[in-house]
This record gives structure tokens, sequence and C-alpha cells, in this order.
């Protein structure tokens, strides 16, 4: 099943402590033998996430995510079973080998990496060119930027040719097909031939933090549209969790990092001494970039439009960025529509005074509420306070309750005691909503309902919480599973009940003979989802009973009487209890 040597593996797992890995992700706090702290894959305000040192294992209580720090890996940097392996390998020192299927699909990353590459060269000269002059004057005339930062950058111009960079990359042994995967060039339906997907524009190489050019972002000189074109995902490149100049912000002497929404912005802000600016890629912050934020920062400053589009976008950076822990605070960017020209008009000494006077989440929106709403009015005073309590009782903090309440008291003139009392209501009522959705979601989850891992739980759910001990059996104690083979009793796929019974028993039997075996090898075959779900499995299972051959036989024994009874008809059943009966 495996594709790198176990042994490796397990030399991996071996230097890639557990503890110190994650603790670069999530802030853990000793709690006994264990650790505790904020679970980094959902959003919670009590610690329900735990690492087991002596198992070399996490879970979440909360959400279920659960494994080894290999499916850690998997899930935090979005990976596949493989990657994450060999991402902890580089981490700890460990050189693996690679089978044909992997090495084939290293090969295609790193050559996309190495066109990329020729591209954003092929690109700077042209920026040079007689060809990009327009683009050159754009830069250095219009965004008035010097060229030791246009170097420092690499940025470039794309000519606007249909086969520029095509017919290039051709010269440079680069197939149709490569460009094509790597978001360098389209294919026409109606001929057949490739062209420039990046024409007439001056040209953002995105750079990861090990200095790979991993895509392209694009602005036009005319007014064709789109205004910004940006690559899609790649193999080399995945939008959603990389950011623009992070390669050099993370090497800024900050604690701090600025949050922009485009290109020449974070370029302005880096030529006038701001390094720590980066900037998303055409589209709002994510959670994988928010996790990225949280490795590098412990504050972030949004710095967007003051549009109605980019105020939403605020308030998702906000959110996000707080489920992750980073404090996150917004910049008012006056007399000027962006960072840039603001700069240009003021200076960076101005910009730094603007940083330092940016606003917490509660005064954007509180901002927000009060431009929404008419306080000179009764009715438009009584909205404010509405939306204002429910502001107030968003925070977690009693203490930081208490000050926001007094300042909104102050503001709309009434007693902080009137407004306590509704944030207080609110909590309760809150808190009582949230019991019953719990109460009803654990009857939901015990039922089966609403199961999208496994579907089947619901249609037969005394099959299926035996093919669970079964699986637990088998994975916690596989000498068991030997003992009942030995016996000459036999157990197969087809007599489970669920599919994803079905799916783990067939990728788990085969294995249970290897002594080097261990539940992680299963990421191979298995979902992130999946192996979430085989973690909560084993841990419930293994703390509700014992685990001997008694226990294995008799599940195995009720699994196919409830899967028999279940395919049988009722007039089959009513006549089983009648010859039972004796009538």
């Amino acid at each position: 099943m495996a594709r790198i040597d176990q042994t490796v593996i397990e030399e991996i797992k071996l230097r890639a402590n557990i503890e110190d890995v994650i603790s670069s992700y999530v802030q853990l706090k000793r709690a006994g033998s264990n650790y505790q702290g904020l679970c980094p894959f959902h959003s919670e305000k009590s610690p329900s996430f735990t690492v087991f040192p002596g198992t070399s294992s996490f879970y979440c209580f909360g959400c279920g995510a659960g494994g080894d720090v290999i499916h850690f890996i998997r899930r935090a940097e979005n990976m596949d079973y493989p990657s994450a392996i060999e991402f902890l390998a580089k981490r700890v020192g460990v050189p693996i080998t690679m089978d044909k299927r992997e090495q084939d699909e290293n090969a295609r990353r790193e050559r996309v990496l190495a066109m990329n590459k020729e591209a954003a060269r092929f690109f700077h000269q042209k920026l040079f060119a007689p060809e990009g002059a327009e683009g050159l004057r754009y830069l250095t005339e219009v965004r008035r930027l010097p060229m030791p930062l246009i170097r420092h950058f690499g940025l470039g111009f794309a000519p606007n040719e249909f086969g520029a960079l095509t017919n290039h990359l051709r010269k440079k042994g680069y197939t149709d097909s490569e460009m094509s995967s790597a978001f360098l060039c389209g294919i026409s339906q109606k001929t057949g031939k490739p062209y420039d997907y990046f024409r007439n524009r001056v040209i953002f190489p995105i750079i990861d933090v090990r200095g790979d050019v991993v895509a392209f972002g694009g602005r036009v000189m005319d007014d064709s549209k789109p205004k910004y074109l940006n690559s899609s995902d790649t193999p080399a490149f995945k939008k959603s969790r990389n950011l623009f100049a992070l390669n050099f912000a993370r090497k800024s002497e900050t604690e701090t990092m600025i949050l922009c929404e485009g290109y020449m912005d974070v370029i302005a802000l880096h030529g006038a001494g701001f390094s720590n600016a980066v900037a998303t890629l055409g589209t709002a912050i994510t959670s994988e970039q928010a996790r990225i934020f949280s490795r590098y920062a412990k504050k972030v400053v949004i710095c967007y439009d003051a549009d109605e589009a980019g105020q939403r976008a605020a308030s998702k950076a906000f959110a996000l960025l707080g489920e992750v822990g980073v404090e996150c605070r917004i910049l008012k960017v006056e007399d000027a529509k962006d960072p840039d020209e603001y700069i240009r008009k003021f200076g960076a000494p101005a910009f730094k005074n603007l940083l330092e006077r940016s606003r917490s989440e509660f005064d954007f929106k509180l901002d927000k509420i009060i431009r929404d709403n008419p306080i000179v009015t009764p009715d438009g005073k009584i909205k404010a306070l509405e939306e204002s309590v429910r502001l107030i009782a968003s925070f977690p903090s009693a203490a930081a309750r208490e000050i926001y309440l007094h300042r909104i008291a102050e503001l709309l003139n009434v007693t902080p005691d009137s407004i306590r009392r509704d944030v207080e209501k609110l909590l309760r009522n809150r808190d009582k909503k949230e019991k019953r959705e719990e109460a009803k979601q654990m009857i939901r989850q015990s039922e089966g309902y609403g199961d999208r891992i496994n579907p089947d739980y619901v249609k037969n759910t005394v099959a299926a919480s035996e093919e669970e001990t079964i699986l637990v059996i088998m994975l916690l104690h596989p000498e068991i599973w030997t003992e009942l083979q030995k016996s000459g009793e036999t157990l197969t796929v087809d007599d489970f009940f669920t599919a994803f019974g079905k799916k783990v028993f067939e990728s788990l039997e085969p294995n249970l003979s290897d002594p080097l075996f261990e539940p992680g090898m299963l990421g191979e075959v298995l979902s992130v989802e999946e192996m979430d779900r085989v973690a909560s499995i084993r841990r419930s299972r293994s703390l509700l009973q014992q685990n001997t051959i008694t226990v294995l036989r008799d599940s195995i024994d009720r699994l196919r009487e409830a899967t028999t009874r279940r395919e049988m008809s009722i007039e089959d059943i009513l006549n089983k209890k009648r010859q039972k009966n004796g009538n």
C-alpha cells in the first residue's frame, strides 16, 4: 500500500517530534502529561485540541480531527499523504525515495517551476526591450517606481502578441501541454494551437518562501478585461495557499504584517521601507492564508479600500485571522484612494503614523453601525443599540465587553447598566441555543444523520456500529485478527454493510501481516476527513470496551446478523419468528 518504505516513514516520524511540529502552528500549553491548545482546524474559544506525546498523536474533541504527525501536516498544509511525508522529511533531514508515479508528479512540478523561471526571465527582459516601452513607462512614470525596486520584484512585461512566450518556451524544449498546465498558454478550440494567456500586461512574478517562481499576475495596459489576470492553480501553485511578497515579508524584523489588496500597494510599501506588506492573489483571504499569517506574524494590519467590497473583505479577514489567534487591526487611508497614492502624496513617515492609528475590529464595526443607522432619530438609535449589543457579545473577553459597553453608552447617551443587561441576556440566550444545538447534533451524529463520511450509517446503525468495533480491534490489536485467521474463521469485505467500512477494511486487512504497519499508513488511501473519522472511532471504541478475540467474534456475528436481517423481507422475518416460537 505505502509507496515510501515504511522504515523511512517511521524514521521521519521518530525525528519529527509531534509537539515540536504542532507547536509551530498552535500555541500549546502543558496539561498533565499532554498538551492543549486552540484547534487550528475550526473556530473555538476554549481549547479542545490535545496532543498526546505518549502515542505521538493529536485529537480535537471539538471537531474530531485526529491522527499522527503526518496527518496533522496533511490538514495544516492541505497536502496529500506523500507530499506531507516529503514535507516532514525535508524538515527533519531524512532522504526519501519515491515510486515512479510520485517521481512523475514531482518531475511535473519541477518542470513547471523551471518553466516559470524561464518565463519570468523572458518577461523581465521584454520590459526593457522596445516592445516593453509602454509597460516600463507605466511603472516608472505613472507608478513612479525606481529601477532598483522594479528589479527587486523581478517585474516584467508580456508583449501584445499571441505567441511571444509560447514560441520562446518551445525553443527551450517545453511542450504546449506543459505550458497549458502551468497556465502560461491556452489552446485554441478552433485551431488547436497555443496562445499566450498574458498579453500586453505588466507582469508580477509570484515567488514562494523557497524562492521559486510559482505563478504570475498581470495588469493590462488598455481597457481589456480582466484588468488583472492571475494564474490559476497548477501542479506547482495553489492560489489559496500563497501570498504575494511573503518571500520578502517573512524576513522583516517585525511581528506585524500589512495585508493589502493589490500588487502595486505591496510594492509601493516595500519601496517606502515597509517590507512586511503582502497581498492575497486576486481573491479574498482564505483560511489557509490565515494560517500562514499565524506562522509569521502576531498582528496583521488590514489595508483595504474603503468601498463596500473592501469592507466585506476586511470583515472576512477579521473573522479568519481571529480564528487562528492573530490580532487584527484595520487602517483607514485618508485623502488618498490607496496606500500607493498616500505614500506618493504624504511620504513614508506619514504612512507610519497612519499605521500607528490603525483601528481595532470593534472600532471598525462600530463605525459601520453608526454609519448605517441615523442615531439622531429614536428608531435609528434603537437599531444602533441592538446591533452594538450583538457586537459587544461577540467578544469572548468579559473585560473587553465591559470597556466597549461603556464606550457605546457614552456615544449613544444611555446607561451602561442597560446595555450590560441586554448583553448578558443575549449571551444567556446564545448559550442555551448553543447547548440545544449541541445536544441535537450529538443525537444526529449518534444516529448517523447528516454523516457525509459514512452516509450508510443511518441505514443500519447496528451493523455500522459493529463494523467500527471490528475495525478498531484490527487497527489497535492486529494480533487478535491474526489469531482469528489461524482459527479458520474468516471475514470478508462482503460482510460489511457501509461503503466506508468496506473501504477501510479493504485498505487495512492486506497490511495487518506487515510488522511495520501502523494506522497512519491508511492515509495513502483515505482522505483527510476519512482519516479523522478513523481517529475518532479509534478513540471512542478503545475507551468503551475490552478488545479480545471474543469481542471480535461477537461483533462479527452481530454484524452478519444485522446485515442479514436488513436484507430479509418482512415476511421472512415473521416466518423466522414463528419458527423460533414453535408456531
